[in-house]
C-alpha cells in the first residue's frame, strides 16, 4: 500500500492532494481552511485535514512530491535580474531574502512541517520535485478519459516555461516543445488585467467577463488589437509570442507593466481600482481576449499537428479561460477536449502526485468510464451542522425526507428567493459545482444585478453561470458538448433569445435587459459559462434542478460560488452560516437543514 502526497505552494493558491495506490483520496486548497483567498503559504491545514480524512499519520506517507523545482526557478530569477541590471534592484532586494531563508530549502521545510503535524516525530518520506509544467500536464492527462492525448499547458510562468506542448500515452508524458520566460501569454493577460484596474492572479475572470461589453468587430477593438500586436506582442504561427519588454515591468519590477508606455500607446491611463468602468477598458479587455484566443488556437493547432492526436487536454491558469477553450472546438482544432477543474497552480499538487505514481513509479494507468469526480474536499455530518446552529442560536427546520426538501427549495427559488446551498464534499478548483453554491432563478432579469450588488458585493457587470440538466442542455444552449466543470462557454439557442444585445446602449442598461428566457445567465453577447449536471456526478444537485424544471418548465439554475468578494468559497458549516448572515441571501440549506433568514 502506497500513499503519495502532492503539494503546491509559495506562489498563489497552495494546495495538497493525497493518493492511495494511485487512487485520489482527497484534495483541497489551503485557502478553504485559512480563509485567505488564493493563500500561497505551505498547506499545513490541508495536510492535517488529509491525514484526519484518510485515517493515517504523516509517518504513513511514502513519497511527497512538490509541484515545481525551486532551484531551477531560483536560477531563472537570478539570470533575469542579472540581465536587466541595474534595473530592478528594489525588487531583487525584496525577493532574495525570502528565497535564501525559505524557498531554496523547501525539502527541509516539508520535513519540518510534516514533523510538526506528526507531533514532533520525524517523518521518513522520500521527497521528490517535478517540473512545474510536467505537474500541469500530469494533472490534465492522467485523470482525463483519453488513452492518448495532446497536452497543452499555458500559464504565467513555472521555472522557465510559460507554455508547453506534450503528448500523453498510457503512463507516460513526453514534453516536446516549450515557450520560455519572459514571453508569456499568461503574464500578458495578467498585465492587461492590471491595466484595467483589477487584481493580478484573481481579477483575470473579471477581464474575461468585461470583454463582451465591447463588440468583437468594432473599429475600436480592432484598433487596440492592432496596436498591441504591432507594438507589444508578436504572435507566431505556432502560437508562441515575442513580447516587447519595454512595455512590461514583471521580470524585475514590483508591478506588471510600464504604465507610461501603455498610456502613450493606447491613449488612456491605467484604470484606478474601483474607478468607474469606461468603454475604452471594455474595448481593451476584448482586444486582450481576442489576442489570447488567437494564441491558444494557434498553440492547439501546432500541438495537435506535432502529436497527431485529435483529443486535447489543457491545464495551467490560462486553461481557466473558458471562452478560449471553447474556440478550440469551434475552430475544429480538436475533436474532444478535457480541462482539469483545478487548472491553475492548485492543480499542480494533483499533477505532482499523479506524475510520481505513473512516471516515477511506472504504474499503469487506469482509465475510468466515469467523469473525473471534482468533489474531493471536506464534508460534514448532521452533528457538525447542528453544533454550528446551536453555537449561534440559529433556528432551523430539519426536513428528513430529502425529496420533500428539494421540492420546497425549488419552490422558494421560483418565488425569487436566493439560496445558500451546502452539500457533500467541497469542490476541487475555483468553481462551485453545486456543493458550495448560491442558487437563484435565471428567469428574473433583475437577478444578475441583485446577486452582484446585494449578495456577492462585487462589480455589477460580472455574469453568472447556468447549471442545466446534462441531457437537456442543447434545448437551451448551442452545444452538444458536456461541460461538467464550468470551463466551456456556449451561446443561448436562437429560439430562446429575446430582443438584441444592444451594443449601442449604455452597459449598465444592458445588464437588466431581458435578452432571453433565462436573462440572468445570458451574457450580453448571448453566451453563457455553462455547467452541465449529470445524475451520476451530483445526484442531489441534479434532482434539485429537475424539480425546478418540473415547476417552471426550465431545468436551469443560476449557480455562483458560495462566498462574497475577496473571500474563498465556504468550506465548513460555520463558514456557510457566517456568509449567509452577512449577505442578503434568503435561505440556507445545509444537508437536510433549512434556515430561513426571517427567523
Amino acid at each position: 500500500m502506497a500513499y503519495i502526497l502532492g503539494i503546491s505552494a509559495f506562489y498563489h493558491d497552495s494546495a495538497a492532494c493525497l493518493l492511495k495506490d494511485g487512487k485520489i483520496l482527497a484534495a483541497a486548497q489551503e485557502e478553504r481552511f485559512s480563509r485567505k483567498k488564493n493563500d500561497p503559504s505551505f498547506p499545513s491545514n490541508t495536510i492535517k485535514w488529509l491525514m484526519d480524512y484518510s485515517g493515517i499519520s504523516p509517518e504513513d506517507i511514502d513519497i511527497v512530491c512538490f509541484y515545481d523545482k525551486p532551484l531551477l526557478k531560483f536560477e531563472r530569477l537570478l539570470e533575469t535580474y542579472y540581465s536587466f541590471a541595474p534595473r530592478g534592484f528594489k525588487s531583487f532586494a525584496k525577493a532574495i531574502p525570502v528565497w535564501i531563508k525559505q524557498k531554496i530549502f523547501i525539502k527541509d521545510l516539508i520535513r519540518h512541517e510534516l514533523k510538526s503535524i506528526n507531533g514532533g516525530k520525524k517523518v521518513a518520506s522520500q521527497i521528490l520535485f517535478t517540473e512545474h509544467h510536467l505537474s500541469h500536464a500530469a494533472s490534465a492527462f492522467f485523470p482525463s478519459p483519453f488513452e492518448k492525448a495532446t497536452i497543452l499547458t499555458v500559464d504565467g510562468v513555472g521555472e522557465w516555461a510559460t507554455a508547453s506542448i506534450a503528448k500523453g500515452e498510457g503512463k507516460q508524458i513526453k514534453i516536446i516543445k516549450e515557450m520560455h520566460f519572459p514571453n508569456s501569454i499568461g503574464l500578458f493577460y495578467s498585465a492587461m488585467t492590471y491595466y484595467c484596474g483589477f487584481k493580478v492572479n484573481s481579477g483575470e475572470y473579471k477581464l474575461m467577463g468585461l470583454a463582451p461589453y465591447a463588440d468583437r468587430e468594432s473599429k475600436e477593438v480592432k484598433k487596440y488589437k492592432r496596436l498591441l500586436e504591432e507594438n507589444v506582442i508578436d504572435i507566431k504561427k505556432d502560437g508562441s509570442v515575442q513580447m516587447n519588454m519595454d512595455f512590461f515591468d514583471y521580470p524585475i519590477g514590483l508591478k506588471m507593466c510600464n504604465d507610461k508606455m501603455f498610456a502613450n500607446l493606447l491613449g488612456f491611463d491605467k484604470r484606478v481600482p474601483e474607478e468607474e468602468l469606461k468603454r475604452e477598458y471594455m474595448e481593451l479587455a476584448m482586444a486582450t481576449q481576442l489576442i489570447t484566443e488567437k494564441c491558444i488556437i494557434n498553440m492547439s493547432r501546432e500541438a495537435v499537428n506535432i502529436t497527431g492526436y485529435k483529443d486535447i487536454v489543457l491545464a495551467g491558469g490560462v486553461a481557466l479561460n473558458c471562452v478560449a477553450n471553447s474556440r478550440i472546438l469551434k475552430e475544429n482544432v480538436a475533436e474532444r477536449i478535457w480541462i482539469q477543474p483545478a487548472a491553475g497552480d492548485a492543480g499542480g499538487a494533483l499533477g505532482a502526485a499523479l506524475s510520481t505514481w505513473h512516471i516515477y513509479l511506472e504504474n499503469e494507468r487506469f482509465i475510468s468510464a466515469n467523469e473525473f469526480d471534482p468533489y474531493l474536499g471536506p464534508e460534514y455530518s448532521d452533528l457538525d451542522i447542528e453544533k454550528i446552529c446551536r453555537k449561534y442560536n440559529a433556528n432551523f427546520d430539519k426536513i428528513s425526507n430529502f425529496d420533500d426538501l428539494l421540492g420546497k427549495i425549488a419552490g422558494l427559488i421560483a418565488d425569487g428567493n436566493v439560496i445558500g446551498w451546502f452539500q457533500g464534499r467541497t469542490e476541487w478548483g475555483p468553481r462551485a459545482l453545486g456543493n458550495r453554491s448560491i442558487l437563484a432563478d435565471p428567469r428574473n432579469p433583475l437577478m444578475q444585478k441583485k446577486l452582484n450588488l446585494k449578495i456577492k458585493y462585487r462589480e455589477s457587470f460580472r455574469p453568472f453561470a447556468p447549471s442545466v440538466l446534462e441531457e437537456r442542455s442543447n434545448e437551451y444552449f448551442d452545444t452538444d458538448i458536456n461541460s461538467p466543470y464550468m470551463l466551456l462557454v456556449a451561446d443561448v439557442v436562437e429560439s430562446r433569445r429575446k430582443g438584441s444585445s444592444g451594443e449601442h446602449k449604455d452597459w449598465k442598461e444592458l445588464i437588466n435587459e431581458k435578452r432571453s428566457e433565462i436573462p440572468a445567465v445570458t451574457h450580453i453577447d448571448y453566451s453563457a459559462r455553462l455547467q452541465t449536471v449529470s445524475k451520476s456526478m451530483n445526484p442531489k444537485y441534479y434532482e434539485l434542478i429537475k424539480k425546478f424544471g418540473e415547476l417552471t418548465g426550465i431545468p436551469v439554475l443560476i449557480n455562483t460560488s458560495f462566498n462574497v468578494r475577496g473571500e474563498p468559497i465556504v468550506n465548513s458549516p460555520e463558514d456557510a452560516y457566517k456568509c449567509f448572515m452577512n449577505t442578503e441571501m434568503d435561505y440556507l440549506v445545509m444537508g437536510n437543514y433549512l434556515l430561513d433568514k426571517k427567523n
